[in-house]
């Protein structure tokens, strides 16, 4: 990334992909912003933007991001402040989340219910009926789990693998532990 710069060092402009580019009175082309030295692109008041912050999670945290030029190193820092999302919010995202999950994994099988209507003598296999009460089950618990987490950290917890001391997951986060839909792959529509 680049940054322009005002007479007061301000920021002018981010320029996050090369292109062509006014500066007074020349127009250049996006070229040199690979072709031209760092001196050269200081010169015509192009500076490097380099990245100081932490920018956290999205799902978690809101980011708010900021430019500042450092005349020192003729760079542009950009920092992020981050502010906590409120953990109703999450918490209601996350059960819509899993909710909307549930759904797309049943909707799969939706074409036997279909058949069955067209056609009484056609039934629902049944282990596509466990495998959607699995599912269901499923969904009540990661939302029960979900509801469970008192604050920030036991919320952040449900999203974080089980892992060895290899470094191999071992348990599946809480969030997306669902059936295994093995038993039933051949009747996926």
């Amino acid at each position: 990334m680049w940054a322009t710069i005002n007479e007061d060092n301000s920021i002018k402009e981010i320029i996050n992909y090369p292109r062509a580019i006014t500066v007074g009175q020349v127009r250049h082309p996006k070229d040199i912003f690979k072709s031209w030295s760092w001196t050269d692109l200081n010169n015509i008041g192009i500076y490097e933007v380099v990245d100081s912050s932490n920018r956290g999670n999205d799902f978690f945290e809101y980011s708010t991001t900021s430019y500042a030029f450092n005349s020192n190193t003729n760079k542009v820092v950009m920092s992020c402040t981050l502010t906590d999302k409120p953990l109703a919010d999450l918490k209601a995202k996350a059960i819509a989340q899993a909710k909307t999950t549930a759904n797309n994994y049943i909707k799969r099988f939706s074409w036997l219910v279909e058949r069955l209507a067209y056609d009484g003598s056609k039934t629902i296999p049944s282990a596509v009926g466990t495998y959607v009460g699995d599912i269901k089950t499923d969904c009540t618990a990661i939302e029960a789990a979900i509801n469970g987490a008192s604050n920030k950290t036991e919320f952040k917890a449900l999203y974080e693998d089980n892992k060895d001391s290899d470094g191999n997951i071992t348990e599946v986060n809480r969030i997306n532990r669902w059936t295994d839909d093995t038993d039933v792959k051949t009747y996926i529509r």
